[in-house]
């Protein structure tokens, strides 16, 4: 016999001889996680149409509407750019005021668009609902998001929450359209909708104004300024196309406001505001005579700092807007108000997320910029 014929033979002895190994027994499945937001099936809810009540924030009340939660009237489609008219479907800056006794408060609602987030965007800032309530100093406090994983929800929003009744505010997504939304409560609870409050801020603006990119919907400068004054709010921002439209002022002046705010530079180059300023305002001013009008320059992209071209499109443009507020003044318009741009996202260039779209941090700047020229301009 040949060695490793040998060889191959004993092995084979030796592994017969040895006992037979018991069989491993299956892995055990991994227990199935909990979703703490999910309902239980023993859970009894009240639940309240947000429509019975009305939203803060959505201006035209009377107009008729394509869907309940869009920000233009039906009748805007084909008056508006087709992106305008699109983008003013999303439910940025739409609010619901109510007061409950109830620790734990849910939400059942339903987004229009499959895509939940976006790059640079999470899903609770695009198709989030935001949770804030009035602490017992009356101020406006967070108190949690709903986290998105499909089109509909149907959550335990908050819950354990100390007792006692009082006012909350849920903010709707930014950059999605809604298709219902109901709030519950525990049944036996107390549940009252607040109606919108009258004469809104009302600002006009590009992707900044409609909310890219917070994290969740309360953290748009626009709500944050609209907390920290207690207004109501009317956002009109529409990305990428904030261009200071005629077509869109028609629609501004039937809005009774507390003030206008034209934030559309990010959207236009220095020839363009020069065309459209001055004719906005005007067109403002012969419509709403004693409503004080805002003008803001544009926030300076936060890597201008070392992209030439950049701090040039900048520089052209505040010098464009500077121009036509000189111009405006000089021809004896009034209850105008300036916002210069330089430092609404600060001054170490961490205000952004991808350079041009605010962070929560460049939020919360822009509203520290905003507020004393606001106030001054509100006459508060």
């Amino acid at each position: 016999m040949r060695p490793a014929s040998a060889l191959l033979l004993a092995l084979l002895c030796v592994g017969a001889a040895l006992p037979a190994q018991p069989a491993k027994p299956a892995a055990k499945a991994a227990p199935k996680a909990v979703d703490r937001y999910a309902l239980r099936p023993d859970e009894k809810v009240s639940w309240h149409d947000v429509r019975a009540t009305d939203l803060e924030g959505r201006a035209f009340p009377d107009a008729e509407r394509k869907s309940y939660f869009d920000r233009l009237p039906a009748e805007a489609d084909g008056k508006v750019t087709p992106a305008v008219w699109g983008l003013s479907r999303d439910s940025a800056g739409l609010m619901f005021r109510f007061r409950t006794d109830a620790s734990t408060i849910y939400a059942h609602y339903k987004v229009t668009k499959p895509l939940l987030a976006m790059p640079h965007m999470p899903a609770t800032g695009v198709s989030g609902l935001d949770l804030y309530a009035r602490d017992q100093d009356g101020r406006w406090r967070w108190v949690q998001v709903a986290r998105p994983t499909a089109q509909e929800m149907k959550i335990r929003l908050a819950d354990g929450l100390d007792a006692g009744e009082r006012e909350y505010a849920l903010y709707l997504p930014l950059y999605n359209g809604v298709e219902f939304l109901h709030v519950g409560v525990p049944e036996g609870k107390q549940f009252a909708g607040l109606k919108p409050r009258a004469k809104p801020v009302v600002f006009y603006g590009t992707s900044i104004t409609h909310g890219a990119c917070a994290s969740r919907p309360g953290m748009v400068h626009t709500a944050i300024l609209g907390r920290r004054f207690d207004m109501p709010v009317v956002n009109l921002g529409f990305s990428g196309n904030g261009r200071m439209d005629k077509e869109v002022g028609d629609f501004l002046v039937r809005i009774d406001a507390a003030a206008y705010v034209i934030d559309c530079l990010p959207n236009m180059s220095g020839k363009e505001v020069a065309q459209k300023c001055v004719p906005l305002v005007k067109q403002l001013r012969a419509a709403r005579p004693d409503t004080p009008i805002v003008l803001v320059e544009d926030r300076r992209n936060t890597d201008s700092w070392i992209i030439a071209s950049r701090r040039k499109h900048h520089d052209e443009n505040h010098a464009a807007l500077k121009a036509a507020y000189e111009q405006l003044v000089k021809e004896g318009v009034k209850g105008l108000s300036y916002v210069p741009g330089d430092h609404l996202y600060g001054d170490d260039a961490d205000g952004a997320t991808d350079g041009s779209h605010a962070s929560d941090l460049g939020f919360h700047r822009q509203a520290d910029v905003f507020e004393p020229i606001l106030k001054a301009a509100l006459g508060r």
